[in-house]
């Protein structure tokens, strides 16, 4: 049936206006783009009603916490109202360190389809959100949708309910268009990842051979690309292992007029301990720490050169003076590929405004090593003791040091030959006009190495928001070119996949 004449108008404004990257396939393809095209103002106004539920995980406050119930129970209808079977998962409650008890948010497991001649994919986001205020520095009221210039800013917008709601726009553009779903489709919400996603391991662990035993492949939209422009496929990210050193001489501050002279300080040792980790080219110093990293192949070498980064708009926009590295390839490997050792801060020390005379009795170091294949978390541990060790026993000094490793977590990759990458990749190709770039993520997402390890599944990695979406800062935003897109990705991504799997 050909689309009416008033659809075809609105497509004719759309292109004009720039909102397409091109005309639309035929076929189904193009119904559902014209849908989208046609009831984008209808997904922006879902988005406006979702941002404006003040869902912050982050402060244990009975308020908020209940905030995320209702935007839980928000989720829920909308799923419903697609025709999903959902499950609210209750979790009781949780035991905060000011003695309070908090209501944990339930998780949805929500199903659409069951027929055993299709993929079964699996969509992960959270609904939860990092707190914010207008006083900030945020330009609009962060609870408040607000669109200019093309930019929807707004609290949550990129991180995660944009891309949350559309998946849900994908799959609401085959309904009402009456179309069968390529492809069967479940749905994991939480809101609780932004305060470290509480109980969902134990959930997923519980699940594993019930709501994820049809499933075959699992969909993280919950990163961004890497330009503003071109889309992106994440295949990979470091892992984190996070130390703390302490030195000690005693519980209390010395006087430095009475003590400075005559005792070894534990400041003195610490920055000697903390100046020895790595030096100023940023290579780590730790004995050992690259011999367990994965070997760089030439294949790689090529996707990196491919990358679309303009290295001197990243240098001005990050308003850094200059980086370590001369070209995109090094830079991009240094930030995914290799390890990196940052040093965080120092506990116990002096830090307020003014001229305090004292020398700390007792002093913490922290810092962290981002992990890369094929690196051993054991093995990192124990290289870091042996260094820490030798660099303090040079030193002679009568203070107490000990070293305790108190966060580990894996580094995570997918196989890029996989189908749903395949299926992703054409996808992207279809909608966006290009093949997109293939890039790791020099930060730690445990949720990917969560589901990988417990499920066995399938795991990726595809981003709807662009570089300077600013997730978790002041002035939030998803750009409505990258939501309605997004929302189209997702409806190509099912159909491709359906065909890969075949």
């Amino acid at each position: 049936m050909p689309p009416k004449a008033s659809s075809v108008l609105a497509l004719v404004l759309l292109l004009g206006q720039g909102m397409l990257s091109s005309p639309p396939p035929s076929g189904l393809l193009e119904k559902l783009f014209q849908y989208m095209d046609l009831h984008q103002d209808e997904f922006v106004q879902t988005l406006k009603e979702w941002v404006a539920i003040e869902s912050d995980s982050v402060q244990p406050v009975p308020r908020l916490r209940q905030e995320i119930f209702r935007m839980m129970a928000l989720a829920a209808d909308k799923l419903r109202h697609l025709g999903a079977g959902v499950t609210s998962v209750d979790l009781g409650s949780q035991q905060m360190p000011d003695g309070q008890s908090l209501p944990i948010p339930p998780i949805l497991l929500a199903e659409l389809g069951s027929d055993a001649k299709k993929p079964t994919v699996c969509f992960y986001g959270h609904l939860d959100v990092q707190p914010a205020q207008k006083a900030d520095g945020w330009l609009t009221d962060p609870y408040m949708l607000t669109e200019v210039d093309g930019k929807l800013y707004g609290r949550g917008a990129t991180d995660n309910k944009g891309p949350v709601l559309a998946w849900i726009n994908a799959v609401s553009a085959f309904k009402a268009l009456e179309q069968g779903l390529p492809v069967n489709i479940k749905f994991i919400l939480e809101g609780m990842e932004e305060a470290g996603s509480v109980a969902l391991e134990e959930v997923v662990r519980r699940e594993k051979e019930h709501f994820f035993s049809r499933v075959d492949y699992i969909v993280i939209s919950d990163n961004l690309w890497i330009s503003q422009k071109k889309p992106a496929l994440t295949y990979g990210t470091r892992g984190n292992c996070y130390f703390m050193v302490e030195v000690k001489c005693r519980d209390q501050d010395f006087h430095s007029g009475t003590f400075g002279g005559i005792l070894n300080e534990p400041m003195a040792d610490l920055v000697a301990l903390l100046g020895s980790l790595v030096d100023s080219s940023g290579r780590i110093l730790i004995p050992g720490i690259y011999d367990q990293m994965a070997p760089l192949t030439e294949e790689e070498k090529t996707m990196y050169e491919n990358i679309d980064l303009d290295l001197e708009e990243y240098r001005k926009s990050s308003q850094v003076e200059k980086f370590l590295f001369d070209t995109k390839e090094e830079l991009l490997m240094h930030l995914w590929r290799y390890p990196s050792l940052s040093i965080h801060g120092v506990e116990g020390a002096f830090d307020e405004p003014g001229t305090k005379t004292v020398i700390p009795g007792r002093v913490i170091g922290k810092f962290s090593i981002r992990l890369v294949p094929h690196m051993n978390l054991s093995v990192v541990e124990k290289q870091v003791k042996q260094h820490l060790e030798a660099v303090f026993s040079k030193r002679n000094s009568s203070n107490k040091m000990t070293v305790s490793m108190v966060l580990g977590l894996h580094p995570w990759t997918a196989n890029i030959s996989d189908p749903q990458y395949l299926a992703a990749k054409r996808a992207i190709k279809t909608v966006f006009g290009v093949d997109p770039d293939m890039i790791q993520d020099g930060s730690t997402i445990p949720i990917a190495k969560l589901f990988q390890t417990i499920t066995q599944k399938s795991v990726m990695m595809l981003p709807l928001g662009a570089v300077d979406d600013g997730e978790h800062s002041q002035n939030e935003k998803i750009n409505r070119w990258n939501y309605i897109q997004g929302s189209k990705l997702f409806a190509a991504f099912f159909l491709e996949l359906s065909q890969q799997h075949s």
